[in-house]
């Protein structure tokens, strides 16, 4: 059965304090919206909508980065969650199949629910949660298996609000029948909203049923404050540590290791303490992090040992076997088999030839003012401690570079450059310096008392 998605987005999140559209927080390297986004596509939608309002220019333009496909419907005026609804579906004109509706700051619920919500044979489908505290969540009145209706908080008695079974909002109906319960709301409640809710006890009375698939408290966090987004970071980083062992990663101390919304590591690799994974890193099979690096926007190959205290920035490509060092950054730079950068050396905007040796405090100076220009390193090179590498240049193959030079023009395969100042000895210059340093140092003294 074909299915579609509408994400609401459209508020604007008061209680988070920012000017921010609450959306746009991220989790993990991701705005919420976006692992919203993530979650909805585990049931391969036809068709996905995000709903604005709040922020409109930002919220669509953070959906379309993710998924170009997606389609956009604007709330300009927030009336409830009916009113967003009532506003995605003339997107899905025409549309036959089981549509859900989805929230952009509730970004945990797992494809398995997802999946049973879809399975579900009711005409309305509500997921729900036994919620520890239930607060101010609306409550789902059920009987007998069935569900009659959902209380909003502020509008239930006290008998309902004795009820712990709690609504998320995530709901799922045909399109066709959602159109006809969304078009019957109306915004006679404690809000004056027109609430999404309301159109169970409307499927009741036309005799269709409806029922509560229900899942953790976790899965249905939504994000309202900055405490909830840092607990949903919590959940993300704590379900994302498991994951990774049980795919045969070890961690040696998984509660200091942060990682993406995207990060992927292949089995028998070891990850240090400490570690922080960016967006954008893929790292292969039987590879070693260290403690204490950050990585963002990179692939590191099969058998490639980082750390400790690397950076590896965007576009940083590790080839296998290659060993990067404590201290050593690497950004948009390509670094073939068997390349060793030891330490304390920065490698932008650079190829680096396979088995090449980069010494201590090397630098390819990359960096105009203006434009950013290339260093190419050939296989087998052997870079002497503390060269500066001013680009664009190219050092060739098995070619060598003498400690504390700067290469400002191309050496060829084979060749040794040395780019630095001849060094000059003044015997006996050194203790007349510092008698005269230390009677102009005493006359300053004094000058002062």
């Amino acid at each position: 059965m074909a299915t579609a998605l509408i994400i609401l987005a459209a508020g604007q999140g008061t209680r988070m304090n920012s000017d921010r559209p609450k959306v746009l927080h991220e989790v993990a390297g991701a705005p919420l919206l976006v692992h919203a986004m993530i979650a909805g596509a585990s049931v391969t939608p036809e068709r996905t909508i995000v709903v604005t309002g709040h922020g409109a220019d930002a919220v669509s333009a953070a959906a379309r980065a993710h998924d170009e496909t997606v389609e956009i419907a604007h709330q300009a005026e927030q009336r409830g969650t009916g009113h967003a609804v009532a506003e995605a579906l003339p997107l899905l004109d025409g549309f036959e199949g089981r549509v859900i509706v989805l929230f952009g700051d509730t970004p945990f619920i797992r494809p398995g629910t997802l999946g049973a919500m879809l399975a579900a044979s009711a005409d309305v489908v509500v997921l729900g949660f036994e919620a520890a505290d239930p607060a101010r969540y609306g409550r789902l009145v059920t009987h007998g298996g069935q569900l009659y209706g959902i209380v909003e908080w502020k509008d239930a008695n006290e008998d309902q609000r004795s009820i712990t079974l709690c609504n998320s909002g995530v709901i799922a109906a045909e399109a066709a029948l959602l159109r006809r319960l969304v078009a019957g709301l109306d915004d006679r409640n404690a809000a004056g909203e027109l609430y999404l809710t309301d159109i169970v006890a409307a499927a009741r009375a036309a005799g269709l049923t409806a029922e509560v698939v229900t899942c953790s408290e976790a899965e249905t966090l939504g994000v309202n404050t900055r405490a909830d987004l840092a607990a949903a970071e919590r959940i993300f980083q704590a379900r994302k540590r498991a994951e990774m062992m049980e795919d045969g990663v070890t961690l040696t101390a998984p509660e200091t290791v942060f990682f993406a919304f995207d990060t992927v590591v292949g089995r028998e690799t070891v990850i240090g303490p400490n570690v922080f994974f960016g967006p954008g890193v893929t790292v292969e099979s039987e590879a070693e992090i260290l403690p204490f690096c950050h990585l963002e926007g990179c692939h590191i190959s099969r058998g490639a040992r980082v750390g400790p205290f690397a950076r590896l920035r965007p576009g940083a490509e590790l080839a296998e076997d290659v060993h990067v060092g404590n201290f050593v950054e690497i950004k948009n730079a390509i670094l073939d088999e068997g390349v060793k950068v030891g330490h304390l050396s920065y490698l932008g905007d650079a190829h680096v030839g396979a088995r090449a040796n980069i010494g201590a405090g090397t630098i390819t100076c990359n960096y105009d003012g203006v434009m950013k220009h290339r260093t190419e390193i050939g296989e087998r090179a052997f870079i002497g401690s503390d060269t500066m590498l001013v680009a664009p240049v190219r050092v060739g193959a098995r070619a060598m570079t003498g400690s504390g030079s700067v290469i400002t023009e191309d050496v060829p395969d084979d060749a040794v450059a040395i780019g630095r100042a001849r060094q000059v000895l003044k015997p006996g210059l050194s203790a007349k310096l510092f008698e005269k340093l230390k009677v102009i140092k005493a006359s300053k003294r004094k000058e002062t008392e």
